[in-house]
């Protein structure tokens, strides 16, 4: 494993299948926790994980009344990390979180809590098991990694996206309420995010697993 990947997270434990679905495709997690003054530095690229909601000032929004407490440290550190990574055009996998972190630092804003939600939080024992399928965009950076037209996700999200941030195109869909599911930033070498915890299905899903493998061929 000679390519290193930034991950960076708030719990540790929350942090090991993102770093096994990273070894699996053969690149060396270095799993950091987000803290004021963390850069990407000599690691080749950058994995943003799930976690809590993105404070709504950042898109000039009050927080609704189900927005979590935000993590304003984190926040910070991680806008910065995305605008290093976009900087040096260093490879960029945004999951959960980090999809609605990447949409928010290029100006987008968010759903705070989606009139569906139900649909979308399947909190089940195993974190793998698929919630809902995903119609992918033809022509997109994922239709590529997926070659085919759904994908079979699981789900544990209240929040997505609304405005789409600039530049950034939308990858695949929930067919049923339109959710924005996942998007890209085209003309990057790789920048991609998704709404659903592929880090859970890539051990027993080879297509989810694809979704790490071409971000390790991207390095």
């Amino acid at each position: 494993m000679s390519e290193t990947i930034l991950v960076v997270y708030r719990e540790l434990s929350a942090a090991q299948p993102y770093a096994r679905a990273l070894e699996a495709a053969g690149v060396q997690p270095l799993l950091e926790e987000a803290r004021p003054g963390l850069e990407i530095g000599r690691c080749s690229g950058l994995l943003l994980t799930g976690g809590t909601d993105v404070n709504p000032a950042l898109y000039g929004e009050p927080a609704g009344p189900v927005t979590e407490q935000p993590d304003e440290e984190r926040d910070s550190v991680e806008a910065a990390l995305i605008d290093e990574a976009l900087a040096r055009d260093l490879p960029l996998l945004a999951i959960c979180r980090g999809m609605q972190m990447l949409n928010v630092r290029l100006g987008g804003s968010l759903i705070q809590h989606l009139p569906g939600a139900s649909r979308h939080v399947r909190r089940t024992p195993d974190k793998g098991l698929p919630a809902h399928h995903v119609t992918i965009e033809p022509g997109t950076l994922l239709a590529g990694i997926a070659q085919r037209e759904t994908w079979e996700v699981n789900s544990r999200h209240h929040q997505a996206v609304a405005r789409l941030g600039s530049g950034l195109r939308v990858s695949a869909k929930d067919p049923e309420d339109g959710v924005i599911e996942a998007i890209e930033l085209p003309g990057r070498r790789y920048v991609l995010a998704v709404q659903w915890h592929p880090e859970n299905q890539a051990a027993e899903d080879p297509e989810q697993r694809r979704l790490f493998e071409n971000f390790a061929d991207a390095l």
